[in-house]
Formats: C-alpha cells, structure tokens, sequence
C-alpha cells in the first residue's frame, strides 16, 4: 500500500494523544472517588466494573480515529480490474469421446454447463469467443461481449471424431490477437487475452502438435489456461464415434467391446507450462464446474493502483458508531 500524501500520516499521533488523555481523566476521576470518606457507602452504590469491558468503548473510539487518520493520506492500493480490450477464447474439444458419461450427465453436458456459468462471472465489458475442434478447428462464436449469443452456441455444441488440440489452438490464438488488435501488452509482456483449453484425450488428428500450438500462444503473449476432463475408467462404445477412430483413446467400428476414453493431463499441463497458464483436472461436473467459476472471476483481469480512502472513512465511521453504542451498553464514557 502506498499514499498520496504520506506527510499526513502524522494525524496518527492524534491516537496516542486520546489514549493518554484517557488514561488522565481515568485516574482523575479515581482521585475524586477517593475523596468520598465514606467508603463502605461508596462501595455499596458504585456499580462493579469488568476490567476489560469498560476499555471496549475506547478501542474501538481510538480505532476510528487511526482509520480517519490513514484515510487523511490518500491511500492506494493494487486491486484486480478487468484489462481494457481483453478477450477470452473458450477452446473445446468435442471429440467423439466427449459422450463418454463417467462425468455425469456426459464429458460435453457438463463443460457446457461450465462454460455457460464462466460466461456469467466474466465481467460484461470482457469478450467471450467458442472455438471448438474435433478433426478441425471450427470458430462458432467470434469474440463478444453478447452473453445471449455465446450461450447459444455452447448449446449448439455436439461431440464428433478425433482431437486436434494443435490445430485448435492455433485457431483460438488467431482469434484473441484479432480481437485484441494492437492492445499493449502488460508488464510481464501478455497481452489482454487468454485462452481457456478443454479437452478429455490425447490428440489424434491435425496438423500442428499440441506443444506447437502452446508456441503459437507464447510468442503471441497469451496464457493458455488447460482443463483436463474426465476419468481414468471412462469407456465408449466403439460406434459411439461413428465413421473412422475417436479421440481421446482411439477406437474404431466393427468392436463389440467397450473401450477406455482416458484425459491426457499431461500434455495439457505442458501447454499451461508453456504458456505462463495454470492447469486443472476435472473428474466430475462438480469440479469442471468449480473451476469454470475460478477462472471466470480472475481471467482477462490486472492489477491496477486505485485510492482507497472511501474504505478507511466508512471504517472510521462504523468504528466510531460501535464505540458509541458500546459506550451506552457499558455505561462509560469517552475522552
């Protein structure tokens, strides 16, 4: 915390002062008592006093004057505000191992309820994109701060074939750098935009690898933020993918048997590594969903120096009414 005019920080001796004054209008009034000869008649009309509770009313009174005084130097403070022109891609993979229910109601259903709740804690000034891939990349929603349109294209949302993850983010960093424009790039040299990576397999089609794409990113100055869904005893049955193999475990038509759908949550950690982002693995819609909401309250944000003297007046001024009203519950009063 810093302050726009520390030399007003000497108001704060204004707070040894009171106590001081307190401490000699205590003891003065103590002598006074004294002087009553009659002290057995003095102690039977005395109300008893509790030691610690006659000083609450002064606390909380020196309290007050210490946060009026701090509020006197103007003070500041870094707080998290939503970056200008920032953009967030929502990348996700609809693979056909996305029907895989080992997350309930299914992979897909419960990222789509995610995403719609990450949707509403971003702030309304941030843009949202929808960039989904299965053997390709498709763009669905363009970045927009129309909450309306990117919950419909998250409704629209269906699981397909394989997993490109390199080609996706490819296609996503393409689409926060033409959102951004020719936005500065912050302090550790990031632009204000992010991506945030779903998927629940290894990759299995596309052209770029995922590391290649996680390079795209990086030179670009965008984090990429990866989730990865699922768990290790999801099975799919093969005609679940429909023509040509699944992603996120392989597989193909003419098997009668079950096979294993498992995340690959190591190659998407080292896309978050690569990136300057965090990773996360999600093994019930409960957490896919917890997550969502953690990154939608922090993603596309800076830190920002802003007064914050209003803080330290209202506390002044709610301490001050506490020393009052504890004054009148205690029966004592204020220097």
């Amino acid at each position: 915390m810093s302050f726009s005019s520390p030399w007003l920080l000497l108001a704060l001796l204004i707070v040894p002062a009171a106590l001081a004054l307190a401490l000699w209008l205590d003891r003065r009034r103590a002598r006074y008592a004294v002087a009553f000869t009659n002290l057995e008649l003095l102690a039977s009309v005395a109300p008893p006093r509790r030691p610690w509770r006659r000083w609450v009313p002064l606390a909380l009174f020196l309290l007050a004057l210490a946060a009026a005084s701090t509020a006197l130097a103007r003070p500041r403070a870094s707080v998290s505000v939503p970056a200008n022109r920032a953009t967030i891609v929502l990348l996700v993979d609809v693979s056909g191992s996305m029907r895989a229910a080992d997350v309930k109601p299914t992979r897909l259903g419960a990222a789509q309820t995610a995403m719609g709740t990450f949707a509403d804690r971003v702030p309304k000034g941030v843009k949202i994109g929808l960039v989904s891939f299965s053997t390709g990349p498709d763009l669905l929603v363009i970045p927009t701060t129309d909450r309306t349109i990117l919950h419909e294209g998250i409704d629209l949302l269906s699981p397909e074939a394989g997993t490109a993850i390199g080609d996706g983010l490819g296609l996503a960093v393409q689409t926060v750098k033409t959102s951004v424009g020719d936005a500065p790039r912050n302090k550790d040299g990031k632009i204000p935009g992010a991506i945030v990576l779903l998927s629940d397999g290894a990759q299995t089609r596309g052209e770029l690898t995922p590391l290649q794409g996680a390079a795209l990113a990086r030179n670009a100055g965008i984090r990429v933020f990866t989730v990865a869904l699922g768990t290790d005893n999801g099975t799919l049955d093969p005609g679940a993918f429909g023509f040509g193999f699944g992603g996120g475990g392989g597989g193909g038509l003419g098997f009668s048997r079950r096979f294993p759908v498992r995340p690959d949550p190591v190659t998407l950690a080292a896309i978050a590594r690569e990136t300057d982002g965090k990773t996360f693995r999600a093994q019930s819609a409960s957490k896919v969903q917890e997550i969502y909401k953690q990154l939608g309250g922090s993603i596309a944000h800076k830190a920002a120096s802003r007064e914050v003297s209003s803080w330290f007046a209202g506390a002044a001024a709610l301490l001050l009414l506490l020393s009052l009203g504890s004054a009148r519950i205690t029966g004592e009063r204020l220097p």
